[in-house]
């Protein structure tokens, strides 16, 4: 089941919502119940009961509940890495803008700008 929710303008609670019930249907297309998933999770089962029902847990909880589910790969997409600079983030997504360059005149050979001085004594 899709669910149509815009995380950059929803409120807190909507996108808590949404959340917990994609947890929840994962845990039922898997075929888990709430006590095997709290056994697992190391959490009580109405903690995995207040999930189902989009109340509020403790972010320990929802994290303890991803790990069971094998979702915890899942957890480092929640947040962009501070060692990457904004501008390293759009040179990887490949969407920076490019810039023509001025056409570079050939160089010329380098001299010290006493040759004709070398070349008079000669």
């Amino acid at each position: 089941m899709t669910h149509k929710v815009d995380f950059a303008t929803a409120s807190s609670d909507t996108v808590i919502r949404a959340l917990f019930k994609r947890i929840e249907e994962i845990r039922l297309s898997r075929n888990i119940s709430q006590a095997d998933l709290a056994r697992e999770a190391g959490v009580s089962r109405s903690t995995i009961t207040r999930l189902a029902r989009g109340d509020g847990i403790s972010v320990d909880s929802f994290v303890r509940i991803l790990k069971a589910l094998g979702l915890a790969d899942h957890l480092a997409g929640l947040l962009p890495n501070p060692d990457v600079r904004p501008v390293e983030r759009i040179r990887m997504t490949g969407s920076q803008r490019q810039r023509a360059s001025r056409k570079q005149k050939p160089a010329q050979a380098w001299t010290w700008g006493d040759e004709s001085a070398d070349e008079d004594e000669r």
